[in-house]
């Protein structure tokens, strides 16, 4: 196996063993894409400015996300299906994490149930909501959240209704995959894949099926997610939901400084600047060109992260110099699961690590809670 130095060589990896349609459902955005590409392109047109002779010893990229001790400023973002990039995969996304010293982030719409993750883990998780008709359900799923102990409500704000993402209908997306002779044939080309999926019983959403009258298997969960993703929601959700969780608060979904400030209004602990990996709306901008408004708007008054874009340390550097508290990576972790599975996850934490140490010693600073625009080339970032 050649040498891995960066997120890319895990994204080239997870390309050749993941089957298509679980490749594509991480690896895609909605319509044209093009706010997906852009936002990671834009990282790239921010420049460093490099500095010299200066002391670069005894560098620290400790900080606290939500009044949590990280190792990085970064935490797994909740990722839908991540058990189907590989088998049991938010349990070893979980264990990474833990394991280097970040949070993990479970999905509502993860294979692995809360009680799986939560019996196979040590150091509590956070959970993202999801808010759905069905009321009864999100209140016994934040019960379920609380009684497995996670430390952390994520509540995603910008899935009210789907974006339309091409490549998941054509390639008829569905857990577990449908036995067509398309989807068959192209497992067969990936046998690790394979094996790992003969050995789990988790291969449908753990968190819903079992759960909900009437959801017993794959078609009518079908039928009752295209029914209960809620269309109404809105600010006074989140009071209910914030009522009803009654601990840290994160607030998933901002892309507009007026919406920045109504979170921040409502007491939760952060906001996470995101465009849902260029997968909601196409032609948003990309996150990282209204995070230092939307630092700017609420100031102080709330914790802001960035989520959509992040591949290297180095984006890392440049969110926190923009405003960021903290970020999410999504993509990222995604490859290093179904390229290496557990050791995966760890060696992309490890490639951002170094990137983002390295880069801040070059950028002539020592402790990442020091860093700020001060850091990057004037004219080059979005203001």
């Amino acid at each position: 196996m050649a040498v891995i130095t960066n997120i890319e060589d895990l994204r080239v990896l997870a390309q050749r063993r993941v089957p298509r349609m679980f490749y594509d459902y991480a690896d895609s955005g909605s319509w044209t894409e093009t706010t997906y590409r852009e936002n990671s392109s834009q990282f790239q047109r921010i420049k460093l400015r490099q500095r010299v002779a200066v002391n670069m010893d005894g560098r620290s990229l400790r900080t606290t996300m939500a009044g949590q001790e990280v190792a990085i400023p970064v935490a797994l973002a909740p990722t839908g299906l991540t058990g189907m990039q590989c088998a049991d995969g938010e349990i070893l996304a979980a264990r990474a994490a833990e394991k280097f010293g970040v949070p993990f982030t479970l999905s509502t719409m993860s294979i692995c149930s809360i009680e799986d993750v939560a019996a196979r883990t040590t150091k509590p998780f956070w959970f993202q909501l999801y808010v759905m008709r069905d009321r009864g359900f999100i209140e016994r799923l934040i019960e379920r959240a609380k009684a497995a102990k996670c430390s952390a409500l994520m509540l995603t704000l910008d899935l009210q209704i789907l974006g339309q993402r091409h490549k998941d209908l054509k390639n008829g997306l569905s857990a577990p995959p449908r036995l067509t002779l398309r989807n068959v044939l192209n497992m067969m080309t990936k046998p690790r894949w394979c094996l790992g999926m003969l050995g789990t019983r988790r291969r449908q959403f753990g968190n819903i099926v079992g759960h909900v009258s009437g959801v017993e298997n794959m078609s009518s969960l079908s039928a009752w997610t295209a029914q209960q993703f809620d269309p109404t929601l809105n600010w006074n959700d989140v009071e209910w939901v914030k009522k009803r969780w009654g601990g840290p608060l994160i607030l998933k979904g901002i892309m507009d400084a007026e919406d920045a400030r109504l979170a921040a209004a409502t007491g939760a602990d952060a906001l996470v600047v995101s465009n849902h990996g260029g997968r909601q709306l196409d032609g948003a901008p990309a996150a990282i060109d209204v995070l230092p408004a939307i630092a700017d708007a609420v100031g102080s008054k709330i914790e802001v992260w960035l989520d959509s874009g992040i591949r290297s340390g180095q984006d890392v550097l440049k969110a926190v110099a923009l405003g960021a508290r903290g970020t999410l990576i999504g993509r990222a972790f995604l490859y290093g699961l179904g390229a290496l599975g557990e050791a995966g996850v760890t060696k992309c934490l490890e490639i951002i690590a170094k990137e983002l140490d390295l880069t801040m010693a070059f950028c002539g600073r020592r402790n990442i809670r020091e860093v700020d625009r001060s850091i990057l080339v004037p004219g080059t970032y979005p203001q």
